[in-house]
């Protein structure tokens, strides 16, 4: 009898959470600590001061946002979670765009000419802006890479 090859089984982090789930406060807990964890090594990266990181966040307040870089255990909000989550996107984003590490984390900060940027940055845009201009320069991102989000 010919055996059939399995796939293995994927790792407890790699499975993608039901969308009924992703709400619930059981979920945003578990989410919350590596997803700040990703944000915070982002923004040390992109040399972020403190506003442009809270309005990342969605302007969070100052003692809530330094409990959240200080580690203690939070259940962050659902929006705070997709706005970490765009980050995440938009960074992956740019280093399979631009292979170069210096430009890829220097983008943000790069004034453009693209009509969504109107001759500014894409982190002020990001900032100034609310969840949906994250949004935004995810999906220019990920429309020049070829490829849907993830």
């Amino acid at each position: 009898m010919a055996s059939v090859a399995r796939r293995p089984a994927p790792a407890p982090d790699a499975v993608t959470t039901a969308p009924a789930l992703r709400r619930t406060p059981e979920e945003r807990r578990r989410k919350s600590g590596p997803a700040l964890r990703a944000f915070f090594r982002i923004a040390e990266t992109w040399g972020l001061d403190v506003d442009e990181q809270r309005g990342l966040l969605g302007w969070p307040s100052r003692s809530a946002f330094y409990n959240w870089k200080a580690g203690r255990a939070v259940t962050l909000p659902y929006d705070t979670l997709v706005r970490i989550s765009l980050v995440l996107g938009i960074y992956k984003a740019l280093h399979i765009l631009y292979p170069e590490d210096e430009f890829a984390d220097g983008w943000v900060r790069m004034r453009n000419l693209h009509p969504l940027f109107e001759d500014r940055t894409p982190l002020r845009v990001m900032v100034e802006g609310d969840v949906g201009s994250l949004y935004d320069v995810r999906r220019l991102l990920d429309g020049r890479r070829g490829g849907a989000s993830s």
